[in-house]
């Protein structure tokens, strides 16, 4: 199969681009608008940037209007990334849908709200790992006939592990907490396996422990 994702002429029923950079992680965004009504969405177009200091960034596509996460994150400043778990995959899909903004979907999916430490929006009470966000830009890409995509870069300001998930050597228990992941299509996936795949070390010392900044030395490799 070739084709041209410019001229949208895909020679397959659906098309395949989605299914190719897979598989995605879903954060789950609870904000707060001005009012005070709690707002909770999936996305799956999310990724972390950096981690010194941590960066992440979610991409909302907004065919229509403005999603109303994409509006409380710049209007506050402020917002909850929320580990999705394949046990809450029904709550994820109930907040998936299209709510009036004065309604709560933690209301709605039967959510616990949660008080954050340095922000106001709630943390949900039922995932294993939230962590508290901190508004930095908005890249907005114009798009064809989809209306146009937002890219919300935030910083990372406090994280939240619950104790259960993790093991005894301190690494998260990512079997245990079965993370929900997007596929192309309708299709999903959760972590069943892991293996580990250290990178050879080039300078003396390098351990390629994950993300640890000791000392100014970056205790990994890149990727």
């Amino acid at each position: 199969m070739i084709f041209d994702p410019v001229s949208n002429a895909f020679p397959a029923e659906l098309n395949p681009f989605k299914s190719i950079s897979i598989p995605r992680p879903i954060g789950w965004i609870s904000t707060v608008n001005r009012e005070g009504v709690h707002n909770v969405a999936p996305f799956s177009q999310v990724m972390n940037l950096t981690f010194d200091p941590p960066y992440i960034a979610v991409g909302i596509n907004e065919p229509i209007k403005r999603k109303d996460t994409c509006v409380n994150i710049e209007e506050t400043g402020e917002f909850v990334y929320n580990v999705a778990t394949y046990d809450l995959r029904k709550q994820v899909d109930i907040t998936s849908l299209d709510y009036a903004p004065d309604e709560d979907e933690f209301e709605i999916a039967g959510l616990t709200k949660v008080p954050a430490v340095k922000i106001k929006p709630c943390l949900i009470g039922e995932s294993p790992i939230s962590m508290e966000c901190v508004y930095h830009s908005t890249v907005r890409i114009p798009g064809n006939t989809y209306g146009t995509f937002d890219l919300i870069i935030a910083r990372v300001v406090m994280i939240h592990i619950k104790d259960e998930f993790l093991m005894d050597n301190g690494k998260i228990d990512v079997l245990k907490i079965r993370p929900l992941c997007r596929l192309g299509y309708h299709d999903y996936s959760s972590i069943e396996s892991i293996f580990e795949m250290k990178q050879t070390p080039k300078t003396k010392g390098f351990d390629g422990l994950s993300g640890t900044v000791l000392n100014g030395q970056e205790r990994e490799g890149g990727f």
